[in-house]
C-alpha cells in the first residue's frame, strides 16, 4: 500500500484510528475525518457527518486522486434516533458518492457495518421506504417507526447500509471500483457501554457468545486488507471479524449449535 492515499472516517478514536494507524504502517497517506481532533495524523479534516452542507465542503476539500475510503464513522444508539441514521447511513453515502469522481480508478470503498446489520431481510419495508426519503424527511421516518426504542436507529442504520453496499456491488464496475463491508462483533471501545445500556439483555447474550471482547486491533486489518489490491475480487461482501457471533446467530436460527 507503500504511497497510496487513502481517507478515513472516525479516526479520532476506536476502529478509525486503528485503522489509520495500520494503513500508516503499510506505507499509505491517510486523510483522517471527524469532528473531533485528530492526534497523530499529519493529514486531518473536521466535520460533522449529520450536517449534508459540512459533508459537500469536506468533499470540496479532498484531493482528486484517492485511491480508497473506509467510512468507520459512526454514533452508538444512546444517541439521537436521526442523528443515528444521518452519521451511520445518510451521511456515509452522501460522502461516498460525492467521492466517486475522486477516487482512482480500482480504487476500494469499505464500510463499517456491525453484526447488528445481519437481520436486514427482517426489515426490507422499511429499508426500501428509506430509499424513497430526502435528507430532511429522516427526524419523521424515524418517529414514524418508533426508532427510538431498543437502539432501532443503530439497527436500521447498519441493516440498511449492509443492503445499500450490498446492491452497489457493480456499480462502479466500470472503473473497477469495489465496495465492500466489515461487520465486527462486540469491540471495546468508549462507546461500548452505550450498546450494553441500551440493549440491555440483547447485548449480553451478543457478549457471552464470544470468547472475548474484540479489539480495534482486531479489526482494523480486516478493512485495511479490503481497501488493498489483495481484495480484487471482492464485491459487495461482508467480512465478520466478530468472534464466531454471526455463526453462532445463523446456526442459532437453524437450531444448530
Amino acid at each position: 500500500m507503500e504511497g497510496k492515499k487513502f481517507v478515513v472516517t472516525g479516526a479520532a478514536s476506536g476502529i478509525g484510528a486503528a485503522t489509520a494507524r495500520e494503513l500508516i504502517r503499510r506505507g499509505a497517506r491517510v486523510i483522517g475525518v471527524d469532528r473531533n481532533p485528530m492526534d497523530g495524523l499529519e493529514h486531518a479534516l473536521q466535520a460533522d457527518l449529520r450536517d449534508r452542507q459540512a459533508i459537500e465542503e469536506l468533499i470540496a476539500l479532498l484531493p482528486d486522486d484517492l485511491d480508497g475510503l473506509a467510512n468507520v464513522a459512526g454514533l452508538p444508539p444512546t444517541a439521537h434516533p436521526g442523528d443515528v441514521i444521518r452519521v451511520n447511513l445518510a451521511g456515509l453515502r452522501h460522502l461516498t458518492i460525492g467521492l466517486i469522481p475522486k477516487l482512482r480508478d480500482g480504487a476500494s470503498i469499505v464500510n463499517l457495518v456491525s453484526s447488528a446489520g445481519n437481520r436486514w431481510a427482517e426489515h426490507l419495508d422499511q429499508i426500501i421506504e428509506y430509499e424513497q426519503l430526502e435528507w430532511d424527511d429522516i427526524d419523521d421516518f424515524a418517529r414514524r417507526h418508533h426508532m427510538d426504542v431498543e437502539g432501532g436507529s443503530y439497527f436500521f442504520s447498519k441493516e440498511a447500509l449492509l443492503v445499500w453496499t450490498m446492491r452497489n456491488r457493480w456499480t462502479w464496475i466500470d472503473r473497477g471500483i469495489r465496495i465492500n463491508a466489515v461487520s465486527p462483533g462486540p469491540i471495546d471501545t468508549p462507546i461500548l457501554p452505550d450498546f450494553v445500556t441500551t440493549l440491555g439483555p440483547r447485548a449480553q447474550r451478543s457478549l457471552e457468545a464470544t470468547e472475548r471482547l474484540g479489539t480495534p486491533e482486531d479489526v482494523a486489518p480486516v478493512v485495511a486488507f479490503l481497501l488493498s489490491d489483495d481484495s480484487a475480487w471482492f464485491r459487495g461482501s461482508n467480512l465478520t471479524p466478530d468472534g464466531g457471533l454471526s455463526a453462532h446467530m445463523l446456526l442459532g436460527e437453524h437450531g444448530l449449535h
